[in-house]
């Protein structure tokens, strides 16, 4: 049965629920302030089709930790739509200032999160932050499941390398939409997580998210930090959701084209959700969600003008990773074994390429499979944990 769910959160409080049949497709918030202080109440509708999900699992699954970066990240999303039309502004929308210096004046920052690195506290998911690059100034947020710390002899766990998302020009390995991903991710796979945080766009154009997400990969090889000793180097998956999910395809191009000086690091696979790609002729999805809530075509537009080489087009191969039947460098990972995952649902604009994508790979002889869900909208397999499920079950079959 179709179920809305009202819960009022008021000094962590859960007051109440009600029903009311009105199908939709997948999972939404909306958000109603009351006039209370923020801090003291909020009122959230959650609109869910509740078929085969018992009502009681969700509501004590739910955290007011979860729901407060849900609010939040939703906010801003509504915030970035509410005038999707080819009139917008879409600096306006994303709440951003271009500099005459070329660089971004971000107006709004998403809620961060700290790390628990402390075994004393009852976490089930340890985290630490350590450098990478102090001239570059990135670095590494690392989850470590905590029981991993108590089994003698600690037993060997799959390694995953996170690249965040956030159109090139925005996020970080802390901010919590992400960070709470991961601590679910590690704690349900029974994984080492090591979430890269990498330069932004346009202070820092690509490629250099790509090198510095290569160059993560050899500071893990080269690592003697405890928590790491951890991970299997042997079954190491390169992840990334939306842009980071292009940041984990094509640093997954570089580093195959360098595993000799990655070992023992070896590279398993990829993991791409929903990952952000583009051309210059629109997709049929782009077409029919143009104006998409989440990310309307002024949107995307603007994300690849700010994050692409100065004098190119979307058809680059950044951005277009089908251009020209694709790098020649795929040869090498259908040589190597390297299976590839792609997740995608069709209410997102980038549908179309994600499965351009799939068939490209399929061409090529890459052991590659396409999950793609009806409805849904552009991070939905982070921002929903029924749907964040649906990676880590795939996850564990690779295991």
């Amino acid at each position: 049965m179709k179920k809305k769910i009202v819960i009022l959160f008021c000094k962590r409080s859960i007051c109440k629920y009600e029903s009311e049949p009105d199908p939709l497709t997948y999972p939404r918030l909306r958000v109603f302030m009351p006039t209370l202080p923020i801090r003291f109440s909020y009122y959230i509708t959650l609109r869910l089709n509740f078929e085969g999900i018992n009502q009681e699992d969700f509501l004590s699954a739910m955290t007011l930790h979860t729901v407060f970066t849900a609010v939040s990240v939703y906010l801003i999303l509504i915030h970035a739509s509410m005038v999707a039309n080819s009139a917008m502004d879409p600096y306006k929308a994303l709440n951003i200032i271009l500099n005459p210096n070329g660089t971004l004046t971000r107006l709004s920052i998403s809620p961060q999160s700290p790390p628990s690195p402390d075994p004393s506290l009852p976490t089930p998911v340890l985290s630490k932050d350590l450098p990478i690059n102090k001239f570059n100034h990135t670095w590494a947020r690392i989850y470590l499941p905590h029981k991993s710390l108590h089994h003698s002899p600690n037993p060997k766990l799959p390694l995953i390398v996170f690249y965040h998302g956030g159109g090139f020009i925005f996020e970080s390995a802390a901010s919590t939409y992400f960070h709470d991903f991961c601590v679910r991710m590690a704690h349900t796979t029974q994984s080492v997580v090591v979430s890269v945080d990498y330069r932004l766009a346009p202070e820092h154009r690509l490629p250099a998210a790509y090198e510095d997400s290569v160059e993560a990969l050899h500071w893990i090889k080269a690592s003697n930090d405890a928590w790491l000793r951890h991970a299997d180097y042997s079954r190491c998956y390169l992840m990334g959701e939306s842009a980071g999910g292009n940041i984990a395809y094509t640093a997954g191009l570089r580093a195959a084209a360098e595993v000799g000086k990655l070992k023992p690091l070896k590279i398993a696979g990829l993991i791409l959700i929903q990952p952000f790609f583009g051309g210059k002729k629109r997709s049929p999805s782009e077409i029919r969600l143009a104006e998409d809530n989440t990310i309307p075509l002024p949107i995307t537009d603007l994300m690849w003008n700010l994050s692409l080489p100065v004098g190119v087009d979307r058809d680059y191969p950044y951005s277009n990773p089908t251009i020209n039947g694709g790098d020649k460098i795929l040869d090498e990972l259908k040589v190597l074994g390297w299976r590839v995952a792609v997740f995608g649902c069709e209410g997102d604009p980038l549908v179309a390429r994600e499965r351009e994508l799939v068939k490209l790979l399929e061409h090529k002889g890459v052991h590659v499979v396409g999950k793609f869900y009806e409805g849904g909208r552009h991070g939905i397999f982070v921002g929903d944990p029924s749907m964040s499920l649906q990676v880590f079950r795939l996850l564990k079959t690779l295991h």
